[in-house]
């Protein structure tokens, strides 16, 4: 339960159990205002025109931090799964303050556009200060003028509340790598099933697959009985293509993916908004904020994006016989 600041104790015949009953309400009242604000939030942002604005920050230096965002999501998301499985574990705490310290990736300007939104608008309704704090201190100036015609000291809440905004905020930037990613999977799939009748389930999948046209192309210009030929032989036989240009083609193709992903919100945004996802996780992201603040707990927003994303490029290195 969040305790009052010092300077506001029971005066008269404030009780303990009165301060803390107005606390919570002020919370619930709170968090219910920002779920009500939710619907045009998504209106706003997510659907048409909105999303063009969202996410035109992507280009410039994003089409660089999105490839390596997503190269790097693997290590934060078993980093994340270290602090899940090891917290407080006696003999594992070196490991648990290890994997603390692995950075997220690099920020890009969409995430920090979309976090400033959800903090300014969602949070605050438009205002730069903390609005949670005007309802904590509005119910208990109600509770203190029931016993007491002394002012309430308006002690600031968000030493409390900030850290927790800010790390539930930074989990929800890693819902928007992991949420490319899956992007990325769909799309490889998709263009591997209309363009080449393959089944590629992610980056690798689709670079094996042009790695492999490439090496038949290269193989059959040189064959020594001609082009024409070089092409029906190697249909029938087709060659091994080299280490080297199988990584090169794979790097290539997973960086272009990656640039095509940091604008793919344009896109995407309007379609997760329409079936529900960008409602459900804000709804989440409020409850487990909510529940934080009230039970002055640790961040407890853990999206689970960025593990549906791994279980993807996972399945996509056993279908590509790397795993």
């Amino acid at each position: 339960m969040v305790t009052p600041p010092p300077e506001i104790t029971p005066e008269h015949h404030v009780s303990e159990i009165e301060i803390e009953q107005a606390i919570r309400t002020g919370i619930e009242r709170y968090f219910d205002d920002c779920r009500a604000r939710v619907p045009a939030f998504i209106d706003r942002h997510f659907h048409y025109p909105g999303a063009i604005a969202t996410n035109r920050m992507a280009l410039g230096w994003d089409m660089l931090r999105a490839p390596i965002n997503l190269l790097w999501a693997p290590v934060y998301a078993l980093a994340s799964l270290v602090k899940f499985l090891t917290p407080n574990r006696t003999g594992l705490m070196w490991l648990h303050g290890l994997a603390n310290r692995v950075p997220a990736g690099f920020t890009t300007r969409v995430q920090q556009h979309i976090s400033h939104l959800i903090l300014v608008d969602l949070l605050n309704n438009g205002q730069e200060d903390p609005l949670l704090e005007s309802y904590l201190i509005a119910e208990l100036e109600a509770v203190y003028e029931r016993h007491s015609c002394e002012p309430v000291d308006h002690q600031r809440f968000n030493k409390l509340i900030e850290p927790l905004v800010t790390d539930t905020l930074s989990q929800y930037r890693v819902t928007r790598t992991a949420s490319a990613d899956i992007t990325n999977s769909i799309t490889c799939t998709v263009l591997g099933a209309f363009a080449f009748q393959k089944f590629t389930p992610g980056g690798i999948g689709l670079g094996i697959v042009l790695a492999s046209m490439l090496a038949k192309t290269l193989a059959a210009r040189d064959f020594v009985l001609g082009e024409t030929i070089g092409r029906w032989y190697y249909s029938v036989f087709p060659p091994e293509p080299s280490l080297a240009t199988t990584a090169s083609v794979m790097v290539a193709v997973m960086v272009t993916l990656a640039a095509f992903a940091a604008l793919s919100g344009v896109i995407f945004d309007p379609v997760q908004a329409a079936v529900g996802l960008h409602r459900r996780r804000l709804h989440k992201l409020l409850d487990h904020l909510q529940r934080d603040v009230t039970l002055s707990t640790q961040s407890s927003f853990r999206p689970k994006d960025q593990f549906v994303a791994r279980v993807l490029d996972t399945f996509d290195m056993i279908r590509s016989g790397l795993l």
